[in-house]
């Protein structure tokens, strides 16, 4: 196919991943908009998967939806516990996922910032958190149990630990679910999860596992309880995780695409921005119209290069595995 790309820049509200703009590029195809967006330090073979799934949705390739809405849950960055009560209120969830571990930060500030958002979202609400494998196993043990008292129960911790043995060691150790998603989208084999039992939930992002219908024969083969979660989207990319949420079989937990709220801008006039927590499912992604030239929006010509190059790495890459 051909390849206009349309790059952006997305100043975010708040530091996230260590990032505080989000870059990436659209391009249009015959059946609509695709984004890809893999993060700067992934290598060219990680990052061919997020072209494969943006090269699915400029061709309309979605499989049919099974549901009109899809549920999802607040994200809460590593922020204090005001602010962190605050994105809560007023984020209309009923399920937040609670970012913990940050580098610099203590399990004080990670038990003050739960305690927030448990009180923002009242008894019956659902708390999870995401370690981004940042603890050992013995940390993990420990600190899922004093953030789960701080919670008042945690629906499940997501990657706890780096590898796949680390989280089967923790799952048999903790009585809290254990969520998968590093250990997931970045594996080379993603199944080990399933082999080890090393987790409940498998959380499943769109675009780093090569689109909607590449995670529809994960989930199916994985077997586990699927959560989808955005890589942080524009509402370009956003549209194909609610896509994947929409065609899943079954859906038993909110899921992480109400993550617009996290850039002051957007690409598209109408952001897809949950109304209580609930986001629509398209037929199709929405036109980046924002990028239309001049926009603040769109990324310098530097950066586009970039961009440029960076797809031409790809695609010489896929010629030498054919």
């Amino acid at each position: 196919m051909t390849y206009v790309l349309h790059a952006f820049s997305l100043p975010m509200t708040t530091r996230f991943r260590g990032i505080t703009e989000r870059e990436g590029v659209v391009f249009e195809g015959d059946g609509g908009w695709g984004e890809w967006s893999p993060f700067l330090d992934y290598d060219v073979p990680e990052i061919e998967p997020w072209l494969r799934c943006a090269e699915e949705a400029a061709a309309g390739d979605w499989p049919t939806p099974v549901r009109k809405t899809v549920p999802v849950n607040a994200t809460v960055p590593a922020v204090g516990p005001e602010r962190a009560y605050e994105i809560v209120a007023r984020s209309g969830c009923a399920t937040a996922k609670v970012k913990v571990a940050d580098p610099g930060q203590s399990l004080a500030d990670d038990i003050a910032r739960v305690e927030a958002v448990r009180a923002a979202l009242g008894p019956a609400g659902r708390v999870r958190i995401d370690v981004n494998g940042l603890w050992a196993v013995d940390e993990a043990v420990t600190s899922i149990a004093v953030l789960d008292r701080a919670a008042g129960g945690l629906e499940y911790v997501e990657q706890p630990c780096g590898t796949v043995e680390e989280l089967a060691d923790v799952r048999r150790k903790v009585d809290v679910p254990i969520a998968a998603d590093e250990s997931i989208r970045r594996a080379a084999d993603p199944y080990r999860v399933r082999d080890l039992e090393a987790a409940d939930v498998a959380v499943l992002k769109v675009q780093p596992l090569g689109g909607v219908r590449a995670c529809l024969r994960i989930a199916e083969d994985i077997g586990l309880p699927c959560v989808v979660s955005s890589a942080l989207e524009t509402s370009v990319g956003m549209a194909a995780g609610i896509a994947l949420a929409a065609a899943l079989p079954e859906l038993p937990y909110a899921c992480g695409l109400g993550t617009i709220s996290m850039f002051t801008e957007d690409v598209v006039t109408d952001s897809l921005l949950p109304s209580g927590g609930m986001l629509p499912v398209l037929p199709a992604s929405p036109a980046p119209e924002r990028l239309e030239a001049p926009s603040a929006l769109c990324a310098a010509p530097d950066r586009e290069a970039f961009w440029r190059d960076r797809l031409a790495d790809v695609l010489a890459y896929r010629e030498t595995r054919r």
